[in-house]
């Protein structure tokens, strides 16, 4: 019988000879994947976890203490999960729990009030996937008038909330703006994207990397790794494709 694939946690040792599963290359340079490796070795000191299944397909978690996660949400020492996915010939196989039993096991061992997430009322295509995480006993405990939703595991009945200056979801600056981090590798790709449309069309646009804790935490709406504003208004957490930007654009 071919032997079950394992999982594996990056480390500082292992960080730069393994793939980071949604992006699989290690040959190969790729510029997201090194911008997210090099985002991933200051990171992995300050407690983040990175844990994949070794094969050739997106399967992983990713989460930190919320103290030191890039997000505007504040908590007495929570975990934050940035991604879980499970994708192609894996999926349905149960990784996808194993590997949130881990974390919620993880949690535990060290203390934790419990663990949290960012959700939405309507599932959005670069969240994971709420339905899911609602299946371990995961609630709403905040949300946006826009509806995202702040999404946590209490252990202790104590919860985390967004930020004021997040839930306002709005910023002075008109043109379209996004602000951004390198937590996703496929973070500058779409940046790449968008740039290049905005050039050819005459578009103004304001791009704002988002380069520390602190930066992240004054974040004036929900993020993961990337927002999207237009108008003053915030849009969206989802990576913009040309399509996309075009339907924001005719707002």
């Amino acid at each position: 019988m071919p032997m079950e694939p394992e999982f594996v946690n990056l480390t500082p040792e292992n960080l730069a000879n393994e793939h980071l599963s949604c992006i699989i290359r290690v040959k190969k340079p790729h510029p997201g994947v090194e911008a997210k490796r090099a985002w991933l070795a200051d990171r992995l000191r300050e407690g983040h976890v990175f844990r994949k299944l070794q094969v050739k397909d997106p399967v992983f978690i990713e989460y930190a203490p919320l103290e030191t996660a890039w997000v505007p949400i504040v908590g007495d020492n929570y975990l934050y999960v940035y991604c879980l996915w499970a994708y192609g010939a894996s999926k349905g196989k149960g990784y996808g729990r194993a590997l949130m039993e881990y974390c919620l096991a993880d949690a535990r061992e060290q203390g934790k009030a419990g663990v949290c997430m960012l959700g939405s009322k309507k599932q959005k295509s670069w969240l994971s996937d709420q339905s899911f995480a609602k299946k371990f006993g995961f609630e709403a405990v905040d949300a946006t008038d826009d509806g995202y939703e702040l999404l946590a595991l209490s252990f202790d009945g104590t919860v985390p909330t967004f930020t004021p200056r997040a839930k306002a979801q709005r910023i002075e600056r008109d043109e379209l703006t996004i602000y951004y981090d390198f937590q996703c590798p496929y973070v500058p790709g779409h940046i790449a994207t968008v740039q290049r449309y905005c050039e050819e069309n005459g578009v103004p646009l304001t791009l704002i990397q988002v380069d520390s804790l602190q930066a992240a935490k004054d974040l004036p709406c929900v993020f993961n790794n990337w927002a999207v504003f237009y108008k003053g208004k915030f849009e969206t957490v989802n990576l913009l494709d040309t399509a996309y930007l075009k339907r924001i654009l005719k707002k």
